[in-house]
């Protein structure tokens, strides 16, 4: 029986491929083509260190232990920055260049460690809202941003896809329709309550001739004034007040902007919901999700 050869590609080649599957993925949607592109990014800096590179699962194998001492990447994070390098592999087998995708062997972070984000207090929310300061329309849009993840469990997906004209109103009440991460279309749709109406009313006071196909969150930077906001943007948004209000308190990779969407379900586990009723208005769909948080009830 003959042993198995792994695939070597030239550095000079995997240069020009990279560069195709990049133009390919000009085909997704923007957050989604973001993070494989970012990922995907750190992994061809790391095979510029060689001429060639052995497409084995052992090389996958040092990419990750690269990431996990020599960037101290979190386990959930070297999980992504492996799949970014999985769907490239997978271009290559589609195209016919490689014969098998090795990276597919390789795990990423275990189960355990992808749930490891926490909840904030009460207390801490409140110092959160108060580190926000509303003087200008960078203000206004956090603070509306903020209070959506709170008030409503919005999820960073949910924020970034929604648009001026997904808010109705009817009856004095506002809804917002939503697209979830995984759908193709805005089948979500929540009413806001009183408190975080206020704060998008406050912060549309910006926009006075926002036209309804227009980004609900855009960026206001001054390259990028009119771009609809990023997932990297709202993290590194929410990061920076989290880290001004003392609510991160040394536990950067388990106090982040997810954080905010826990706490609204803790919230709403406190207040005796079922856990039908949790999986219904979250749209989470593994039931086990939200018994960890009614054990976490019992355990207070």
């Amino acid at each position: 029986m003959k042993a198995y050869t792994p695939q070597t590609i030239s550095l000079q080649k995997l240069l020009v491929y990279h560069s195709d599957y990049v133009n390919e993925l000009q085909r997704r949607n923007p957050e989604t083509r973001g993070t494989y592109e970012r990922t995907l990014r750190e992994f061809m800096r790391w095979v510029r260190l060689e001429p060639e590179l052995e497409c084995s699962a052992k090389e996958i194998e040092k990419y990750k232990k690269f990431l996990l001492t020599k960037r101290k990447l979190s386990p959930v994070s070297v999980t992504m920055y492996l799949s970014s390098v999985r769907k490239f592999f997978d271009y290559l087998v589609g195209r016919g260049i490689l014969t098998t995708n090795a990276a597919k062997l390789v795990k990423g972070g275990s189960p355990g460690q992808q749930h490891s984000r926490q909840s904030i207090t009460m207390q801490d929310v409140q110092a959160l809202i108060q580190a926000i300061e509303r003087r200008d329309e960078i203000g206004f849009r956090d603070f509306a941003v903020v209070k959506l993840m709170i008030g409503c469990g919005l999820s960073e997906i949910e924020l970034i896809r929604a648009d001026i004209g997904d808010l109705q109103t009817r009856k004095g009440a506002i809804s917002i329709r939503l697209q979830m991460k995984g759908r193709k279309s805005k089948d979500r749709t929540v009413t806001l309550p009183n408190d975080v109406k206020d704060a998008v009313k406050s912060y549309l006071a910006f926009r006075t001739n926002a036209q309804p196909h227009e980004p609900l969150f855009m960026s206001a930077g001054n390259r990028t004034r009119g771009q609809r906001m990023t997932s990297r943007g709202i993290r590194e948004r929410i990061n920076y007040y989290l880290q001004k209000a003392g609510v991160k308190n040394g536990q950067d990779r388990k106090i982040t902007a997810l954080s905010l969407r826990l706490t609204a379900i803790k919230t709403m586990v406190q207040q005796g919901a079922s856990v039908e009723e949790i999986k219904k208005k979250f749209h989470i769909v593994k039931e086990l999700t939200v018994l960890k948080y009614l054990e976490k009830k019992k355990e207070q």
